[in-house]
């Protein structure tokens, strides 16, 4: 049986691999980190982790090593937000992972941005409504190359920065996380069964700030490298991309 259209297929470069990883479903985790959990107002505290999707067609992926990315200003929004973090990509699925058992699913890591329409989150949560279009739009997820835990090890620890124009605003530890890499497969683990190709981001340190054209952001944790984006102005891009 023929499909109506061609499925899309959305993926991440797999470095020093002729091959793409594909992605099939996009969890984050809120408030991961204590100090950012204060700078939105939040207490921070080791109870049940919450999360968030985004979709695939979100996803900005970095081509190939080096590349600096375009990620078009989205409507609806003065206030567009950075928020660094490492993304945790699985390459096997399972229900009820143990924490120690959680490493033997990862495939691989990467570095990403959570883009945040910051205002207009601000406004549903006033409203007690859901913010999924906050989170969840085009650009909305940059993502640098993904690389396999083969070459990297087990990523426990490390400083990830961000900075805009070459001004840091964001600088944390993975070891500060409140919720573990192996916790954070767990605890999802339990809400649902997780599948080969779903990617977690596993959360932002404090210093989340606004952006505007045409600042240049950059992330960088190590052994992952760095992630380079520019913010520009048009809507055209979307057209391009999905047209």
């Amino acid at each position: 049986m023929a499909w109506s259209f061609p499925p899309p297929t959305y993926g991440l470069t797999v470095a020093s691999r002729e091959e793409r990883f594909p992605i099939r479903r996009i969890f984050c985790i809120g408030r991961n980190y204590a100090e950012h959990a204060q700078e939105m107002g939040a207490v921070p505290e080791r109870t049940h982790p919450f999360f968030f999707q985004k979709s695939p067609e979100a996803v900005l992926a970095q081509p190939h090593a080096g590349a600096v990315l375009s990620l078009c200003y989205p409507s609806a929004t003065q206030d567009l937000q950075h928020e660094a973090e490492l993304v945790v990509a699985l390459g096997q699925g399972g229900r009820e992972i143990a924490p120690e058992q959680a490493v033997q699913h990862i495939f691989g890591y990467a570095i990403g941005l959570d883009m945040t329409r910051r205002d207009l989150q601000a406004a549903l949560k006033e409203r007690r409504l859901p913010w999924d279009m906050a989170k969840n739009f085009e650009d909305a997820a940059p993502i640098g190359l993904l690389h396999p835990i083969a070459h990297t090890g087990e990523l426990c620890q490390g400083e990830i920065t961000l900075t805009v124009n070459g001004v840091c605003r964001q600088r944390g530890r993975l070891e500060e996380m409140i919720w573990s890499v192996n916790e954070i497969i767990a605890e999802l683990s339990r809400l649902v069964t997780l599948l080969p190709g779903d990617l977690l981001f596993t959360g932002t340190p404090a210093g989340v700030g606004p952006l505007r054209c045409p600042d240049h952001v950059c992330v960088t944790l190590e052994p992952l490298g760095t992630l380079e984006v520019t913010v520009q102005d048009g809507q055209g891009h979307y057209a391009r991309r999905f047209g």
